[in-house]
């Protein structure tokens, strides 16, 4: 591994950042301290202040959740096993985080609400590519386009909810019990493999 670029530097941290206390709790000072950088690079590399970096770590967070969820749902022929293994590995890893490390997309979406900023954008194209790579799956196993779309909006929506859930009861159960129940909600549409 090579040396990891100042900009990449900023974003990660940004991300983590974001991820345990939220865009307005998370200040552009900090973002500079945490990712060993200048306030002075920050602004080099995020001309548009500390909104232009939430946006930068907002796509890199929903890349990384894409890519763990590309993994669950390519670890199961079954949509509905796929998903339940997707709700067990975010259990897992909030608990391994103390609870701290929800969606960063999640928050930062609550907290810019009404606002028309390209942070809210980001949100909504993370959101959307998850629920788009969902919905692939379900085309991929013989589910009709209108049905693998809602339940696709269903998933996403439902594991969001249950991570946050999750998060306030320290417990992993909430998560669980929604990747159960959605499993279960695939397989009674009955579609024959093709």
């Amino acid at each position: 591994m090579g040396q990891t670029s100042t900009r990449d530097r900023i974003v990660v941290a940004a991300a983590r950042l974001l991820q345990r206390q939220g865009y307005v709790g998370t200040g552009i000072k900090q973002i500079a301290k945490e990712a060993e950088a200048t306030l002075g690079s920050v602004y080099h590399f995020f001309p548009g202040g500390k909104e232009a970096v939430a946006v930068a770590a907002i796509n890199y967070s929903g890349e990384e959740f894409a890519a763990v969820l590309r993994e669950a749902l390519d670890s199961e022929d079954d949509p509905g096993a796929a998903v339940e293994a997707c709700a067990r590995q975010l259990a897992e890893g909030l608990r391994e985080s103390g609870w701290t490390d929800g969606c960063p997309v999640t928050a930062a979406a609550l907290e810019t609400l009404g606002t028309e900023s390209g942070i809210q954008q980001a949100c909504a194209d993370a959101l959307r590519g998850w629920e788009q790579m969902v919905a692939d799956k379900l085309l991929r196993s013989g589910f009709q386009a209108r049905d693998a779309r809602e339940l696709a909006t269903t998933v996403i929506g439902a594991l969001e909810g249950a991570e946050v859930t999750a998060q306030v009861n320290r417990s992993e159960e909430p998560l669980r019990v929604t990747g159960r129940q959605l499993a279960r909600l695939m397989g009674s549409y009955g579609v024959s493999r093709p």
